[in-house]
């Protein structure tokens, strides 16, 4: 179980880490999908996609690796509405299959999930260590 984690934490990383490039090698989707409501569109554009990179990074890190999935999941409520704006708004996204866009609505609670596995301690961490004078 343990190399099965340590393999699914690398493949998280890594898509983080390439999903927070692809906001500064295509903004204009991401542009397209920040809610109205909110200012600084490419301000917040620009901080999820350094968010994702950094959090991607530090997932595969194991001194940070927990801290990092906790804020994945964060990010991932975060972004939440820009999903639902982009299902219920398709005619901003002609590009994009309306059903693809309905998708991503359950697909955040799937990624939280993968997130929330990595929060946890491996099943297979050595128990605490005992010393000699105590007993177990």
């Amino acid at each position: 179980m343990i190399k099965l984690k340590q393999i699914s934490k690398v493949v998280m990383g890594v898509l983080y880490i390439v999903a927070g490039i692809n906001h500064f090698l295509s903004p204009a989707l991401y542009l397209r999908m920040m809610p109205k409501a909110l200012p600084a569109h490419q301000f917040l554009v620009d901080l999820s996609g350094v968010a994702e990179s950094v959090l991607g990074i530090l997932l595969l890190v194991p001194r940070t690796s927990t801290r990092a999935a906790w804020g994945l999941i964060l990010l991932l409520i975060a972004v939440f509405p820009a999903n639902v704006g982009m299902a219920v708004n398709p005619e901003r996204f002609p590009e994009i299959p309306q059903w693809a866009a309905w998708i991503r609505l359950p697909m955040q609670a799937v990624l939280i999930a993968w997130a929330a596995w990595h929060t946890k301690p491996d099943s297979q961490t050595p128990k605490k260590v005992y010393d000699r004078h105590q007993t177990p």
